[in-house]
């Protein structure tokens, strides 16, 4: 990586920085500068200079930029910015001077200037400036060209020339340069602030390098750092801070080691790890991993600290360790998450950058105003090329404005931290958070969100002996919390913690997140972009013929006739053939009577009839006249027959092509498959069905899926029968080997919709099928011990094995694929179905085995496909949990509150540990209720009204711990599992009789006089029946027919069987 940051004298394998901006091949391929990444921001250099020349660029008339010999240092100069912004590698020993018709480059060598020779044309069409190449002799000190630049930049009698003022001359060249610049006779001002401004908003291809910085600083932090140091705790290792940091670097420098797919060439670091402990904190980013072996003693804390960069784009991220904290640790902690979460919901576009630090100042002094002094004096910086922008600090003073596209480093802690303790190591602490936020369209996206901040990841507790004695001293000085929470699994499985208890207190964290995040959300702009449901289709009006000319030439004979190639009926009406569009039809039928004439009924779509998928059109000539019903008469009844047969036909092709073309009018435009050219080793799975399955008749065929380029194809024998389906439109892949199943499975859940065939789908499933489907014709039962059973199951082992084993290869290698395209971001990868975390319910109509993955909540073996994605989840609620149900049921709640809540009905209760043992794991908010809850009027309630819902408390009513029998609220609320015999109180049932119920109960009030009530006793089963049917009667079936209540009495008493002869008459019911 020293050769990527010290420019391009040497030929390199590794593209440049600058998102994307150069690229150069392996094997001694010369560099090559992305000319139309040139041009794009040439043209924001040029617009930005004259948009903002008077209070950015000091009204500069030029610009220079002088970039210094390379350096072993990590370093982060304005002028090697521009260099990888601009050309994608960084020119050292260059002068760029940037005039309005003209651009100067000062090279030290010629392979500089040859390189940038190819700049010429790009200039010339993006701003109009003629590129001037100077080449320095070897031996020269360069005072001839830097003469001609100045005659050539010279304009009027006071030019205003542009430097980096704050950069220090380095070598023999830009010493001379800067001796020139003094005595050049031009004004100088500093245009650091103009370039900084530049600099500050990304466009797309530099944001995807901040997120691939960020997605392997996360990684690096959550599956190397984090399992190193509770390796190093829990066998009780002497490591130094300098060996993590060590250790930690190299792990930066090659991604490959923890399975990330990303190009160890466009990889470096930021500054050397950062790992802090025993009482000695820094928490300045130029602070340094000293000597001393890492400190984990009771009630100390452990900084780490990761920055690396990505094409030259950096990112950031630290987290704080926490072991066997006590009262003010805890506190502390929890104090600064809340700061820290509240600075970043601040970064929004149009506030102003001093927002976000008094936001983290108002929660420290609301929550714990002693610790004010300790806050650190801002939050954070603007971060990209240079790893802290200038002019992008968040402080309380700085106004500048957020705009979209911006990326920060929040940086909170709290320094200098005082408790008391006997061990002088945990006498002083510090805490440090950091994260790398970008300002997106639909909020702050958090770009190091993979590893985890949450209070139940950083703590740790291993004293157990003083654990019980801590603990409520904990819960006394937490301001009313539920306790710290800490992670006890590491040497002591078995601990006195009780695993539910543990649970709990998580949960209680995960509520409290969880209504901070929607509160946000919902203070933000609603529950989410919608499910698009009235986006409304634009009909195609169909038209036989466009002129009269086109109609075909009549016969001899008026009959009626079919055009199949205009769609059209051509009915013979008072001796003219008067044509119809099939379309218009809404039903055709024949009939014979009995004196052998045949009749055919044709009625015809018209306005104000039921929707037809055509009607819009008729509803543009509302004033016309509509033909609403033909009848021909005829003696030729097979002609008749086949008329009927022909129309109906040709109606169903148009019925069907119309509805394949509405749909195809709301597909999102997939881009191009690129075919491969791997002709040696193509990447491809044969004798696979597809699901869904092609439409058409005909036997279906076996195809083979293909990876290329950028999708993948499938294809039969049959022409017509092809999907591609893009890598940039898979949303998770899933591979499920057969092990209970009889089909082994590649699935692909997509962003948006593709057609399969006829057929709009989201989900795309490619099968095998592990064993032949056979039915033993003997009827006899054959032996455990007999030769051929043993003999044939074998072979189906065999044969299981084989093709799990070629889906594995397959899948191995399109990961490998997806490693080496650019495109994709790197969290595309196939996640394997968890079968022991699986559990049975009902997900639609019938009963599924229902598996999670690592992201998703999953079913491919039964259609339709049960595809939920975890991130989008808000939170679950356990319905009908309690004591001696059998089953319970799941709903899913998602963010999107537009979206309907999911069910999933029917789940043993023996997987309620499990499942929410899962749901814990996996950070999911979790609640549960003895009733089955009617979802769309709470959400719409919490839609119409997010602040009360926010004041309210969030999602807590739905928290069922806090109405225990203890309360006689609970003891209400438990009135509807009481017997039927129980009497309700009257004015209850008044009061809630006017209130919409959110709860699905079927409450049925019988009124019943005492009359009736005495005469109970000894009724006939005959009785009972005529009583039920007069209270149907009286619930609402007045309206009926005096036919059909007479119909009903004869059904009720056909049913009844004769009781006592004794029995009493029942008492005429009451009519309401």
């Amino acid at each position: 990586m020293a050769d990527h940051r010290n420019g391009n004298e040497q030929q390199a394998s590794a593209k440049g920085g600058g998102g994307g901006g150069g690229g150069g091949g392996g094997g001694g391929v010369p560099y090559e500068i992305k000319l139309e990444n040139f041009s794009t921001r040439l043209k924001s250099l040029y617009a930005h200079w004259k948009d903002h020349k008077s209070d950015l660029w000091g009204d500069a008339d030029a610009i220079a930029v002088a970039t210094p010999p390379a350096s072993e240092d990590l370093r982060y100069l304005k002028s090697s910015a521009l260099n990888l912004w601009l050309l994608g590698y960084e020119f050292p020993e260059t002068i760029m001077v940037f005039a309005k018709r003209q651009i100067h480059f000062l090279c030290s060598s010629q392979k500089k200037a040859s390189l940038l020779e190819s700049v010429k044309k790009s200039a010339r069409e993006a701003v109009s400036a003629e590129v001037v190449m100077h080449v320095k002799p070897k031996n020269d000190d360069g005072t001839t060209h830097m003469d001609s630049i100045f005659r050539a930049i010279r304009s009027g009698e006071s030019p205003v020339l542009g430097y980096l003022a704050k950069e220090a001359p380095e070598g023999n060249l830009l010493e001379t340069w800067s001796e020139k610049l003094k005595n050049c006779n031009m004004q100088l001002v500093d245009v650091t602030n103009g370039f900084s401004d530049l600099f500050a908003v990304k466009d797309s291809g530099e944001l995807t390098n901040v997120k691939k910085a960020s997605f392997l600083t996360a990684s690096v932090m959550k599956n190397f750092v984090v399992p190193r140091l509770e390796k190093v705790i829990d066998e009780e290792k002497k490591v130094t801070h300098a060996s993590l940091m060590d250790d930690t670097e190299k792990a930066v420098l090659q991604p490959a080691k923890l399975k990330l797919r990303l190009n160890s060439e466009n990889v470096d670091i930021c500054y050397p790890p950062i790992f802090q402990s025993g009482g000695q904190f820094d928490l300045r980013p130029s602070a340094s991993s000293n000597d001393e072996n890492l400190y984990y003693e009771s009630a100390s804390v452990i900084i780490c600290a990761i920055g690396s960069r990505y094409n030259s784009y950096c990112s950031n991220i630290a987290r704080t360790f926490l072991i066997d904290a006590n009262a003010l640790q805890s506190k502390a902690y929890e104090v600064l998450l809340k700061a820290h979460e509240a600075a970043i919901a601040s970064l929004k576009p149009g506030n102003k950058v001093s927002v976000v630090y008094r936001e983290a100042l108002s929660v420290v002094e609301r929550e714990a105003p002693e610790l004010v002094a300790n806050l650190t004096k801002s939050a954070g910086t603007g971060i990209g090329l240079e790893f802290r922008e200038s002019g992008l600090t968040l402080n309380a003073k700085n106004d500048r404005v957020m705009k979209l596209g911006m990326v920060f480093n929040v940086s909170l802690g709290f320094q200098n931290l005082q408790t008391q303790n006997r061990n002088s190591k945990c006498q002083n602490f510090s805490l440090l958070l950091a994260d790398t936020v970008i300002l997106g369209a639909n909020g702050p996206e958090v770009c190091t969100h993979l590893s985890s901040k949450a209070v139940k990841d950083v703590a740790y507790s291993f004293n157990e002996e003083d654990e019980e004695e801590e603990r409520p001293k904990v819960k006394q000085g937490a301001n009313g919390t539920d306790g710290f929470l800490s992670k006890t699994t590491l040497r002591s499985d078995h601990g006195d913690i009780n695993r539910e208890e543990i649970r709990r207190q998580h949960q209680a964290e995960l509520a409290r997140q969880k209504n901070e995040e929607t509160a946000r959300r919902l203070a933000g702009g609603g529950s989410g972009s919608g499910d698009g449901r009235s986006i409304s289709r634009p009909s195609t009006e169909l038209v036989a013929y466009k002129n009269v000319n086109d109609l075909p030439l009549p016969k001899t004979d008026l009959m009626i006739q079919i055009d199949q190639k205009n769609e059209a009926i051509l009915l013979p009406i008072y001796g003219s053939m008067v044509p119809f569009h099939v379309s218009t039809v809404k039903t055709v039928s024949n009939q014979s009577d009995t004196n052998r004439n045949s009749y055919i009924r044709i009625i015809f779509n018209i306005p104000g009839t039921a929707f037809s998928p055509h009607d819009a059109n008729s509803l543009k000539h509302l004033g016309s006249i509509y033909l609403k019903e033909v009848s021909f008469r005829s003696k030729d009844s097979r002609h008749i027959n086949e008329i009927v047969a022909q129309i109906k036909t040709l109606r169903r092709q148009v019925a069907t092509r119309e509805s394949e073309r509405a749909e195809r009018a709301t597909l999102v435009t997939q881009e191009k498959l690129v075919i491969g050219n791997n002709r040696i080793r193509p990447i491809r799975l044969g004798d696979l069905w597809i699901r869904p399955q092609f439409g058409g008749r005909g036997r279906k065929q076996l195809g083979t899926l293909e990876a290329h380029v950028n999708g993948f194809r499938y294809s039969t024998s049959k022409p017509d029968e092809r999907v591609d389906i893009m890598f940039a439109n898979v949303k998770h892949a899933f591979f499920q080997p057969a092990e209970n199943e009889m089909i082994c499975i590649v699935h692909f859940h997509l962003h948006n919709h593709i057609m399969v065939g006829t057929k709009k789908t989201k989900d795309v499933q490619f099968y095998r099928e592990v064993m032949d489907m056979v039915q033993n014709v003997g009827g006899g039962r054959r032996s455990a011990y007999d030769p051929d059973e043993i003999e044939e199951e074998q072979r189906e082992r065999e044969r299981k094995n084989k093709i799990n084993m070629e889906f594995q290869t397959f899948v191995n290698r399109v990961n490998e694929l997806w490693g080496q395209n650019q495109f994709k971001g790197p969290e595309l990868e196939f996640d394997q179905p968890l079968r022991e975390l699986g559990f049975h319910g009902v997900p639609y109509k019938a009963t599924a085995f229902i598996v999670p993955t690592p992201s998703c909540l999953v079913e491919l073996t039964e259609t339709p496909f049960l595809v939920i994605t975890l991130g989008e989840i808000e939170i679950v609620n356990l319905e009908r949990v309690g004591f001696g149900q059998k089953n319970f049921d799941m709903a899913i709640v998602f963010k999107d509150f537009k979206r309907d809540v999911f069910r999933i009905d029917s789940v043993p209760t023996t997987s309620l540990e499990s499942i929410k043992e899962w749901l814990d794991t996996t950070d999911i908010k979790y609640y549960e209720s003895r009733l089955n809850l009617n979802w769309r009027p709470i959400l719409k309630t919490i839609t119409d009204d997010p602040q009360k819902f926010i004041e309210d408390g969030g999602w807590e009513f739905l928290n069922m711990d806090g109405s225990d029998s203890e309360t006689d609220n609970s003891q209400e609320s438990d009135k509807g599992y009481e017997p039927s015999d129980v009497e309700a109180e009257s004015e209850s049932e008044d009061e809630d009789s006017d209130s919409e119920s959110l709860v699905e109960s079927e409450d049925e009030a019988e009124e019943e006089s005492e009359e009736e009530s005495e005469e109970e006793k000894g009724k006939t089963w005959e009785e009972l029946e005529r009583e039920a049917s007069n209270a149907d009667r009286e619930r609402g079936d007045e309206s009926d027919s005096e036919e059909e209540r007479r119909r009903r009495k004869m059904k009720a008493f056909g049913k009844s069987r004769p009781g006592p002869s004794g029995g009493s008459m029942p008492k005429r019911a009451k009519m309401r």
